[in-house]
C-alpha cells in the first residue's frame, strides 16, 4: 500500500462542512466518491488535518489516503482534479512514509479571517469575507489580540456545545493587517477549538468598535465562561490557511 498526502483548497460555500454527514454534501464525501470510482468501487477513506464547518474555506487543508495504485504524484494530481467538482482543487500531491498521519502529525495550523471593512459590499467575493461596514480601531484590536498569545485555557472562546474536555491550546502568533479593502486576522497555533477563531474574531470586532475594553479578553480567559467573550463571527470569512508538519 502507498500513502498519499495531498494539500487541497476548497470554497466551503456550498458544502455542509468538511466531514462526512448523512445526506449532506461535504468535502470529504466528494473526494472519497472520486477515489472510490478510481478504485473500481472499493471504498477509500481519507484523513484530514482537521474538520472545517459549513461555509468555512481552505487554502491549505492536508489529507492522506492509502492506495495500492503505483501512480506518480503528478498523475494523482491530474486524475483527481479531472474528476473533482470545481470548488475543490488538489494543489499538490506527495508520496509519504506509511506512518505519516495528516491529523496526528500536525505541528501547527494557521487560520486567517477576512473582514470586508468598506461601506459597500463586493457582491463578487461576498462568500469569502465578512462584510462589516462600520469603523474599526485596528490598533486596539491588535493590542487585545496580544493578550491571547501563549498557552491558555480557551474555554471562553469555544462553542459551548463541544464535548472536548481539554481546552488548553497555544497560540504562537497573531497579527491583524490591512490588505486592500479588507482586514485580515491571522492566527497560528498548535490547535484550535470548535469555533475558537470565529469567537476570537467576534470579540476583537467588539474591541475595535469600542464596545469592549481591551483587558476584557484577559478577564475572559480567566473566567473560562463562553458568556464572557464576544459573538461568533460568520463562517464565510474564515480560511484554513496552512498546516505544518515536521517532515
Amino acid at each position: 500500500m502507498n500513502r498519499i498526502k495531498c494539500i487541497i483548497a476548497y470554497d466551503g460555500t456550498l458544502f455542509n462542512g468538511y466531514q462526512v454527514q448523512p445526506n449532506q454534501r461535504t468535502v470529504q464525501t466528494d473526494i472519497e466518491n472520486v477515489l472510490t470510482r478510481m478504485h473500481k468501487g472499493k471504498p477509500i477513506r481519507i484523513h484530514a488535518s482537521g474538520r472545517t464547518d459549513t461555509g468555512v474555506h481552505a487554502v491549505g487543508q492536508v489529507i492522506h489516503f492509502d492506495s495500492e495504485y503505483n501512480l506518480e504524484a503528478e498523475q494523482w494530481k491530474k486524475a483527481l482534479n479531472a474528476q473533482l467538482p470545481k470548488d475543490i482543487y488538489i494543489k499538490s500531491v506527495e508520496l509519504v512514509e506509511p506512518d505519516f498521519h495528516a491529523r496526528f502529525d500536525v505541528v501547527q495550523k494557521e487560520y486567517r479571517y477576512v473582514i470586508w471593512n468598506e461601506k459597500d459590499e463586493d457582491v463578487f467575493s461576498r462568500s469569502q469575507h465578512y462584510f462589516f461596514p462600520f469603523e474599526l480601531n485596528i490598533e486596539k484590536m491588535q493590542e487585545a489580540l496580544q493578550l491571547l498569545m501563549g498557552t491558555h485555557d480557551f474555554s471562553s472562546f469555544c462553542a459551548s456545545n463541544t464535548d472536548i474536555k481539554d481546552k488548553v491550546r497555544t497560540i504562537y502568533k497573531g497579527t491583524i493587517t490591512k490588505e486592500n479593502n479588507g482586514i485580515v486576522i491571522a492566527l497560528v497555533g498548535n490547535g484550535f477549538l470548535y469555533n475558537m477563531v470565529r469567537i476570537i474574531v467576534g470579540t476583537l470586532i467588539e474591541v475595535g468598535q469600542g464596545k469592549r475594553e481591551i483587558l476584557s479578553l484577559k478577564n475572559a480567559l480567566t473566567a473560562r465562561d463562553r458568556g464572557t467573550a464576544g459573538k461568533t463571527a460568520p463562517a464565510n470569512g474564515l480560511f484554513l490557511w496552512k498546516v505544518d508538519y515536521n517532515n
